[in-house]
């Protein structure tokens, strides 16, 4: 594949939607069929893209490809593991979203005007996602909150939806600032915007300064804890724009650190700050979850957690997990929330469960001590001698949630065909994971860098996080045994508003004035 021609066919599908836009804008009223094939077509042309740029990254090898700029700035396509993996997934995601709109959204006044800004918004991710170059990364970055900004605002007129707005607008413009900054940092220190030489060569104390920015955005565009009322509030807009923004936008913030992954290497206290900002995130915004009655707003909380729990995987340098993480996740939630209503509807005509078995603390116990044991059988089969700290303690992590099952089934009141069936679960659940996790590194191998040697600062993180986590999932596990407490009942309450730091965040920007 010649030098012109991957560029320019990586390049075709946001062109398409952009071409698209132009359609919709120009007539944005009922049904506009050939704005949506357009724009359908265009994500389906992206798909084929993904699927050509493997096989020149397979016969080629990673490259990059300057289009226009100057010092590195201006556009260039990157091609390599990354961009051909999230070109792919967001080719995927927004095709089935655009196709759920189109019938959706039949009949609204303003439905052109929606298709246009939402393709104008997949194109400007597509971008993202195969920029070569800082200059086609920021402008890209930027033109994302733009258009979100006014998906957002499609119902205008509800006063929830301009507090959400409003808030996700100074999130997203410290989060432009962060990211505008840490480029001219990174561009005034070495010469250049090209990301893959700057991945070669940054180091020192201005790549540090760069790092901090850099991870400040990520946060900011995450919506992690305290900054995460946006996201929560987003409830206001319609149910396609709910599954974009959760399955595709908000994970920018951890495609930013992969992408840049070598800058950040060279700042660990800035990934210290990540790993305690993330897990802390995650494992608050897990128990706000399991207190939220409306399926969409625990959908979100849900969001905020796995945001947390990806960037708490960046901070320990598992880039690849990552990036993993990004695509689970994205396919996940973007069938949650596109069939929400449909869930709600299943569990209307549940029949009442039965009595529920409440494991005694001896079961809980015995239960996590068992899938420590199962998770370490696993690991050994694996090679855990070959696994680095920091993976193995991810692993440990997530094998806490099995836990969790392990003590259902440990009840005494639970039939003995649900404990096996939970142990099954549990092993499959380890090989799953470590599984996974090679395919992971295989694939990224070369393209992002090796996760290196704790040190003392890293060792403490790791200690922390696994420490945390177990005792969150111990608590869970146990809270049928000590719920009616007062101050478990009070804790819920907290928790169901929570935390109130979106309340805070509403009084410190005015969110209550119209």
């Amino acid at each position: 594949m010649t030098d012109f021609l991957t560029p320019a066919l990586i390049y075709l599908a946001p062109l398409f939607l952009i071409l698209a836009a132009a359609v919709a804008f120009a007539g944005p009223g009922f049904r506009p069929r050939r704005t949506l094939v357009l724009a359908e077509g265009a994500a389906v042309a992206a798909m084929a893209v993904a699927v050509l740029s493997g096989v020149a990254l397979w016969q080629g090898g990673a490259a990059t490809f300057d289009l226009a700029g100057i010092g590195g700035v201006g556009l260039a396509v990157r091609l390599d593991a990354v961009s051909v993996v999230m070109l792919g997934l967001v080719s995927f995601v927004g095709w089935v979203v655009l196709r759920y709109s189109s019938s959706y959204l039949d009949g609204e006044a303003r439905q052109g005007a929606f298709t246009g800004w939402m393709a104008l918004v997949l194109a400007a991710v597509m971008l993202l996602v195969t920029a070569g170059n800082l200059g086609q990364l920021v402008a890209a970055w930027v033109g994302v909150a733009v258009g979100l900004h006014k998906l957002l605002l499609f119902y205008g007129d509800r006063v929830q939806a301009q507090r959400a707005a409003r808030k996700k607008a100074i999130t997203a413009r410290m989060g432009d600032a962060a990211v505008i900054s840490a480029s001219a940092v990174l561009v005034g220190a070495f010469g250049t915007g090209d990301i893959a030489t700057l991945n070669d060569v940054a180091g020192g104390g201005w790549a540090i300064l760069a790092a901090a920015l850099l991870a400040l955005a990520a946060v900011l565009k995450s919506a992690l804890f305290p900054l995460h009322g946006w996201l929560v509030e987003m409830m206001e807009t319609p149910t396609p724009v709910s599954a974009l923004l959760h399955a595709g936008v908000v994970n920018a913030g951890g495609f930013l650190l992969i992408r840049l992954a070598d800058v950040m290497l060279a700042a660990p206290g800035v990934l210290a700050v990540l790993v305690a900002v993330g897990g802390f995130t995650a494992l608050v915004a897990g128990l706000v979850m399991l207190t939220q009655t409306a399926v969409k707003t625990a959908l979100a909380w849900s969001t905020i957690a796995q945001m947390g729990f990806m960037i708490l995987q960046c901070g320990l340098a598992l880039f690849p997990l990552a990036l993993l993480h990004i695509v689970a996740h994205s396919l996940y939630k973007a069938h949650a929330f596109l069939g929400s209503g449909a869930a709600v509807n299943e569990v209307r005509l549940v029949r009442r469960p039965g009595p529920v078995a409440v494991p005694s603390a001896r079961n809980v116990l015995r239960a996590f001590a068992l899938a420590l044991v199962i998770y370490a059988a696993v690991g050994i089969g694996f090679g855990v001698a070959e696994k680095t700290p920091q993976a193995l303690a991810l692993g440990a992590m997530l094998i806490f949630g099995v836990a969790y099952l392990i003590a259902q089934g440990l009840a005494d009141a639970a039939p003995k065909a649900l404990m096996w069936r939970v142990m099954a679960g549990s092993g499959a659940a380890a090989v799953s994971y470590f599984a996974l996790q090679i395919g992971a590194e295989v694939l990224m191998r070369g393209t992002l860098p090796a996760t290196p040697a704790p040190g003392p600062l890293e060792w403490a993180l790791i200690v922390l996080a696994v420490a945390s986590f177990g005792a969150v999932a111990l608590a869970q596990a146990m809270f049928p045994l000590w719920s009616q407490h007062p101050a478990a009942r009070g804790l819920r309450v907290h928790l169901a508003n929570g935390l109130y730091a979106n309340a805070v965040f509403d009084r410190l920007t005015h969110g209550f004035a119209r």
